[in-house]
């Protein structure tokens, strides 16, 4: 199992990607949602220049802010600075996108977008299209140091859907994801391999990597979830998937997906949010404010022990590490841990000492 971080991106808080290096982490995944963080290839320069050791890419890049060759490029400039420990995560945009009022790519643009990035990355001339004409394009100057593509970038495709899992199989080595039980990540795997199938590959699972994003709070041996400490640092994980079930229930009109852990506390904050009679187009501002970086006041009445056992990993380390080698056994890779800006250092330091050094 490999230890990652991701973060809420912040080009002046580089002191922490530097703490998860010491305390032994193996990567760091560095947003880029354009509305609410810092930009992620700055943050990612800032990183490389000031680590040795540890990994670095984006967590995930987003499709629909940017098109295909600057993110490859911005991605090859980052591996100048890194070489060969430069990855590119890459998603169709749930927050950088909701927050300005627009859904996520859809899955055709997505597909094509990492294919894209996927040959450019590899050195080839591909045919790219934009504003609906089609052109072959390639990278110039390869000679002359401004961006390295011969350190190869792993691409992991962020995938929970059906289409985008066989995107991740198709163009991807590897893909991110929630923190899933066995059993639906066993269904994922085999979408994977149909997409993977479809343009003629076969994929190694000994080398395709599998993440998974979680919050996580190592408890004190006896502490309650409804805690103060507790709450304050799984709040903001159990507010950010109450946020993407309000989008996604809103999007498909149907209450179904909601998980039943969940159900108590989201029928309560759908309330919550109806009562703003907020505006559709611009909900997003309101609903995505203080997402994976901070808890509201007014959302901590959410923050359920109920609603943290369903969001986050928490437990005494026993516990933490008992659910890490169950996924493990059923093929996950690495587990990438978002804390709260505030607690983040000594989150961090608990879990390395407490669960990666007993792992």
């Amino acid at each position: 199992m490999q230890f990652g971080l991701c973060v809420a991106t912040h080009i002046d808080n580089i002191g922490l990607i530097e703490h998860a290096e010491r305390l032994g982490f193996d990567r760091v995944w560095v947003p880029d949602s354009q509305m609410i963080w810092s930009d992620c290839y700055a943050t990612l320069a800032r990183a490389a220049e000031r680590t040795s050791r540890i990994q670095l890419g984006t967590g995930v890049a987003i499709v629909g802010t940017r098109i295909a060759p600057v993110t490859a490029h911005s991605i090859a400039t980052i591996n100048r600075i890194a070489p060969g420990r430069t990855f590119l995560g890459v998603g169709s945009g749930h927050t950088a996108m909701r927050v300005m009022g627009f859904d996520p790519v859809e899955a055709p643009a997505f597909r094509e977008y990492v294919r894209v990035v996927r040959e450019l990355l590899a050195g080839e001339e591909v045919e790219y299209t934009l504003n609906g004409e089609t052109r072959r394009i390639r990278f110039l100057h390869r000679d002359l140091g401004f961006i390295d593509i011969d350190d190869p970038i792993p691409i992991y495709v962020a995938a929970n859907g059906p289409l985008a899992l066989r995107v991740a199989g198709a163009y991807g080595d590897g893909r991110v994801a929630g923190l899933e039980t066995p059993g639906a990540f066993r269904r994922s795997v085999d979408r994977i391999d149909q997409g993977a199938a479809a343009v003629g590959r076969t994929l190694n699972w000994d080398a395709f990597h599998a993440a998974a994003l979680t919050g996580v709070c190592v408890l004190k041996p006896g502490e309650r979830l409804d805690s103060d400490r507790v709450v304050d640092r799984c709040g903001s994980m159990v507010a950010n998937a109450l946020h993407g079930l309000w989008e996604i229930v809103r999007l498909r009109g149907t209450e179904d997906i909601v998980p039943e852990a969940l159900r108590p506390t989201w029928e309560a904050y759908r309330d919550f949010i109806a009562a703003k009679n907020l505006p559709r187009e611009s909900a997003g501002q309101v609903v995505h404010v203080g997402h994976c970086t901070y808890l509201l006041e007014d959302e901590r009445r959410f923050v359920t022990p109920e609603a943290i056992r369903a969001t986050v990993l928490v437990g005494e380390p026993d516990e933490i590490i008992e659910t890490l080698r169950e996924r493990e056994q059923a093929g996950l890779k690495e587990v990438l841990l978002l804390p709260p800006m505030e607690f983040a250092q000594e989150m961090l330091t608990d879990f390395a000492e407490q669960v990666m050094a007993r792992y």
